[in-house]
């Protein structure tokens, strides 16, 4: 009987020693590139999909006629879930991410409310000039999209003694609170920093439109580590050039961010090109990911992380 064939973001060699061995019966084949496939495309079982290769990966997707499992490395799969065929279980990388975005978020945060980006600024051209800050400690924080990063978030807010955190998700749950989303704009008036993880459906895509930025506290801080169309880009801009609000975006709308657009220039905004996951912790957490969905595949068992 022939070998079940993986596509993995490694060679058989690298994935025998990154996965700690792979169970008998798999022939791995490395899938590093959006546009260029293995042979076996009408073989292939289970595949990881490339990082950050979006929907141009799938564009063969349908000469994939023995495809059981595609996983990913991200948590989002907004741009991937309608081009995945029926009958095909897709898995995000919930869980890979999770610290690397939630140490940024939190740095981004801190970042613009002490100034570092002005400060390295000055750097450069030998400047000591001293800026008042906006510390963490004793403000009250909003938590939007109370996942798994979220969760991350929150933990290493922890040690920065702020006032409150006040979560919310698509519905309510409770232990901890977890308030549903639509208490959103009752809720933001107070909050000295909003983090926003939320997922991209349509029901988010614009959440934080120019009726629900106006409700924000004049100086409190926007953090976007989810996905930009989140939030409407002209109304950020006019809250943000206006000085009332701040913002740290690691994600924006459109991506990247044209280099004549009018927000790079805006003093209030702090922007990161989309690393919320990419840092040292990524690949270590992605290959015990991938090992144990490998494993489970192999042995017919239930896989994680399972969208669809």
């Amino acid at each position: 009987m022939a070998n079940r064939v993986v596509w993995l973001p490694y060679g058989a060699e690298e994935a025998e020693q990154k996965l700690g061995g792979l169970p008998d019966g798999l022939t791995v084949e490395a899938w590093t590139s959006a546009t260029e496939l293995p042979g076996s495309v009408a073989d292939v079982e289970f595949a990881v999909m490339p990082y950050m290769a979006g929907p141009k990966a799938l564009e063969r997707i349908e000469e994939m006629t023995s495809l059981q499992v595609l996983q990913l490395q991200s948590a989002g799969y907004e741009n991937v879930v309608d081009r995945v065929p029926d009958g095909v279980t897709l898995c995000n990388g919930g869980g890979i991410h999770d610290t690397a975005t939630a140490e940024l978020a939190v740095a981004l945060a801190l970042a613009s409310g002490r100034h570092l980006d002005r400060f390295a600024r000055q750097q450069a051209t030998a400047t000591w000039d001293a800026t008042w800050g906006v510390s963490l400690a004793d403000q009250d924080v909003a938590i939007v999209g109370y996942g798994r990063i979220g969760k991350a978030i929150e933990a290493r807010l922890g040690g920065f003694e702020v006032a409150s955190v006040t979560r919310f998700a698509r519905s309510a749950k409770s232990d901890p609170e977890v308030r549903p989303v639509e208490e959103l704009a009752e809720h933001l008036p107070r909050m000295g920093t909003v983090f926003v993880i939320t997922p991209l459906t349509e029901q988010t895509e614009g959440l934080f439109d120019a009726e629900m930025l106006a409700r924000m506290a004049d100086g409190a801080l926007l953090v976007n580590v989810s996905r930009g169309p989140v939030v409407d880009t002209d109304a950020l801009l006019a809250e943000t050039s206006s000085g009332r609000l701040r913002a740290a975006l690691d994600v924006t709308d459109p991506e990247p961010l044209p280099s004549d657009h009018p927000l790079w220039g805006v003093e209030n905004v702090l922007i990161s090109p989309h690393v919320g996951g990419y840092a040292s912790s990524f690949e270590r957490r992605r290959d015990r990911l991938v090992a144990a969905q490998v494993r489970r595949f192999a042995a017919g068992e239930p896989l994680e992380n399972v969208v669809n």
